[in-house]
């Protein structure tokens, strides 16, 4: 097991010291006892600020789930009775939650506990002496702003999520808002927060990843949160902030903060050894022996085959779930779907030599290929090959880039029952996908990937995006080329690369699926669409387009409502009886 940032020994303990009700935004982190005792050593400043971190951790399936689920890439469909559930995520695809659904409070219930926890911390250090510890006033300051940074990225999937929410910044309920705050006010406070820390925060140095600095922000992590800020202005207040966008992400490209550099192979950044990687900007890591948020539940482990452990021969770390899997791009009968949205392994086949498009195969030595799982897949066991099979009717699996009900059907032959939507699929229904790799029980690398929070790539796709809606198309074009051609063999690269370097085009509707193949179920799905003017007006894969926008954010969900007479329910949504 590889030697992991010092400071996440600590927090792997943070959750077990207490939790308080995600509503209750007057509740504190710590009861009056623990404050006025804890901080008696460097170690106890270090647990403290780094506790909203393991949570943070934590949270990203809550987010994996909002920003996925209502999407055009992947979905959770029936599948011979699994999955149903309610029907939750047939509202989710179709646009038409509720202030009942559950899932509406995910980021609310994921990000003020953590945000309440760096307020408690923020409050303490108030009240300390630098000295008493051990540390320098720089030192002490840098503490503070990892609290700030942590705060200020919960404030930004709020913000996306609600845009009217209330501002907590202390544990003392009068310094709080009693109710929400205008969209401008947080984002305000969002921006003044970074540009703080950025000042209190270290560079990166050297070369060779964050290393054992993984999970701590640096000058980097702060701008890196500008340049989404900034990004989404225009949707979020309703101002365009390319300029500035576009500054700090050129800062970062040209090392201002740190070296940084882009991985060799597209999947460097995702794989066992990634704290050495300096394509990772902010990483939280992740370890087998410890946390490993995103090889659980909601996020990656479940978008494979129940199954697949046979496959990876990772039978020794648990089975799987099949909640997630690429979206159609064929019909029931193998005919192409003809949507500008979606679609999402027609989109990759539009650049058919991609290196991501091979079969995920595990090579042994802690080494992969390609991102996809379809077709039959095969193992061997006994001296046998066998197939993966589904874990109802024991059917073997023919992974289809199609949702229908299939069973043992052949590959080529198609179903008496001719329908392809959210309540008709099963087990062979649709493409998966390995975006961190599971390698086998032999592997030493198996279960040890970072989790990779802020990459350079999307400085570069962030940068292109702003050129290209500022006019220069053909600088635009460039930026995403240096992350693209790393994709794709260079003899197709005359042909595959954007001009001017090569013959695609470069419109809008590309750049939305270029940031679509590069952040494939990376958890920002609906923020990018909802940016580009997607999410209520385009069609994709058993989706209409909606009536309105208001499902451009999310509702409060009615126990919130209940819980504070301040709160007021976000346009378009049905309100409580006050």
């Amino acid at each position: 097991m590889k030697v992991k940032n010092i400071f996440f020994y600590y927090i792997g303990l943070s959750l077990l010291l207490g939790s308080f009700s995600c509503t209750d935004l007057t509740e504190t982190v710590y009861d009056q006892i623990v404050t006025e005792n804890y901080y008696n050593t460097k170690d106890d400043i270090i647990r403290a600020v780094f506790r909203p971190f393991e949570h943070g951790f934590w949270s990203i399936g809550n987010r994996q789930t909002l920003q996925e689920q209502p999407s055009d890439q992947i979905g959770t469909w029936g599948r011979d009775g699994w999955w149903v559930d309610g029907q939750v995520w047939q509202r989710m695809h179709y646009h038409a939650w509720t202030i009942d659904d559950s899932f509406v409070r995910g980021e609310w219930d994921a990000c003020f506990p953590g945000i309440m926890q760096a307020n408690s911390v923020l409050d303490d250090f108030k009240a300390l002496d630098p000295d008493m510890f051990g540390l320098t006033q720089a030192e002490f300051d840098a503490f503070e702003a990892q609290a700030k940074m942590i705060r200020a990225w919960y404030y930004i999937r709020l913000l996306d999520a609600y845009r009217n929410v209330p501002l907590a910044v202390s544990k003392d309920p009068s310094l709080n808002s009693s109710g929400q705050v205008s969209p401008q006010e947080t984002f305000d406070f969002i921006e003044t927060s970074l540009k703080e820390a950025l000042e209190a925060l270290p560079v990166k140095e050297g070369t060779g990843g964050n290393k054992n600095f993984q999970g701590q922000w640096n000058k980097a992590g702060a701008a890196a949160l500008l340049v989404r800020l900034y990004l989404n202005a225009e949707k979020w207040i309703g101002q365009e902030k390319y300029n500035e966008c576009a500054e700090y992400a050129q800062n970062i490209i040209d090392g201002d903060y740190g070296f940084y550099a882009l991985g060799s192979t597209w999947d460097e950044v995702f794989d066992w050894d990634n704290e050495t990687s300096d394509e990772i900007i902010f990483g939280f890591p992740g370890t087998y022996g410890r946390s490993h948020w995103h090889y659980d539940g909601d996020t990656y482990r479940w978008a494979v085959p129940v199954n697949a452990h046979f496959y990876f021969g990772s039978r020794q770390q648990g089975g799987h779930n099949v909640k997630y899997a690429a979206q159609p791009s064929l019909d029931i009968e193998g005919n192409p779907y003809t949507f500008e949205l979606g679609m999402p392994v027609h989109k990759f086949n539009k650049y058919p030599e991609d290196y991501r498009l091979k079969l995920y195969k595990n090579l042994g030595n802690s080494t992969r290929e390609g991102m996809f799982l379809y077709g039959y897949l095969k193992y061997e066991e006994g001296g046998e090959t066998k197939r993966v099979i589904s874990p109802v009717l024991d059917y073997e699996l023919y992974l289809r880039d199609q949702v229908g009900v299939f069973h043992a059907l052949p590959p080529g032959e198609i179903p008496e029952n001719k329908i392809s939507d959210m309540k008709n699929g099963d087990h062979n229904s649709g493409w998966h996908f390995v975006k961190y790799p599971f390698y086998g029980d032999d592997d030493a690398g198996k279960l040890e990937a970072d989790y990779a929070e802020i990459r350079l790539a999307e400085m570069y796709y962030s940068l292109a995006e702003c050129k290209f809606r500022l006019g220069d198309v053909d600088g635009a074009g460039r930026l995403l080329n240096e992350v693209r051609k790393r994709n794709y063999p260079e003899e197709y690269h005359n042909d595959y690369l954007y001009s001017p370097d090569g013959n695609t085009e470069l419109t809008e509707a590309e750049l939305l699926d270029e940031w679509g193949r590069e952040f494939f179920a990376e958890g920002r799905r609906r923020m990018d669409l909802i940016r580009f003017g997607k999410f209520t007006t385009g069609s994709w894969w058993d989706k209409q387009p909606d009536a309105d926008d208001h499902w451009e954010i999310l509702p409060l969900h009615r126990d919130i409502l209940n819980t504070n007479p301040a709160y007021r329910q976000n346009p378009g949504y049905e309100d409580i009886t006050r």
